[in-house]
C-alpha cells in the first residue's frame, strides 16, 4: 500500500499546482483583456472629478479656440486657483502659456478662455486679481 500512498500524494501535489497555474493564467488573461481608455474618456474622468468646473461659454471658447488642456494644465490651473483664494480673489484672470481664463474662486469655474491670439489688444474686465502661471 505504500506506492498506492504515494501515488495519491503525488496526485494531489500535482492537482494542486494545476489549480493555481490555473488561477495564475486566468488572473493574467483577465488583464489582458481589459479594454485601454482613450485618451479623451481619461480627461472627462479627470475632469469629472476634479475640482475645477467649466461653465458652458468656457468649454465652447475652448472648443472654438482650439485650446487643448491636458492633466498637466490642469493642474496648473488648479494650483493658481487655489493661491487667488489663499489672497482672497473672487475673480481672477489666470494667464497660461496656452492663453488667458477668467475664473470665478468662489465656484471654482472657469468662465471663459481664450488663446494668445486673442488677448492682444483686449481688456480684462470684473476682475479682482490675476495669476501667471
Amino acid at each position: 500500500m505504500r506506492i498506492e500512498d504515494s501515488l495519491m500524494k503525488y496526485g494531489s501535489i500535482l492537482s494542486s499546482k494545476t489549480v493555481g497555474e490555473q488561477q495564475q493564467k486566468e488572473t493574467v488573461n483577465e488583464s489582458i483583456r481589459q479594454p485601454q481608455q482613450s485618451f479623451a474618456e481619461i480627461f472627462q474622468q479627470k475632469l469629472q472629478t476634479s475640482e475645477l468646473n467649466f461653465s458652458k461659454h468656457a468649454v465652447q471658447r475652448l472648443e472654438q479656440r482650439d485650446i487643448e488642456l491636458s492633466t498637466d494644465d490642469l493642474e496648473k490651473l488648479s494650483d493658481a486657483i487655489k493661491k487667488a483664494e489663499q489672497k482672497g480673489v473672487d475673480n481672477t484672470l489666470i494667464l497660461t502659456g496656452k492663453g488667458a481664463f477668467i475664473v470665478n474662486i468662489s465656484n471654482n469655474t472657469v468662465i471663459t478662455a481664450m488663446n494668445s491670439d486673442d488677448m492682444k489688444e483686449n481688456i480684462f474686465t470684473q476682475i479682482d486679481g490675476a495669476v501667471i502661471i
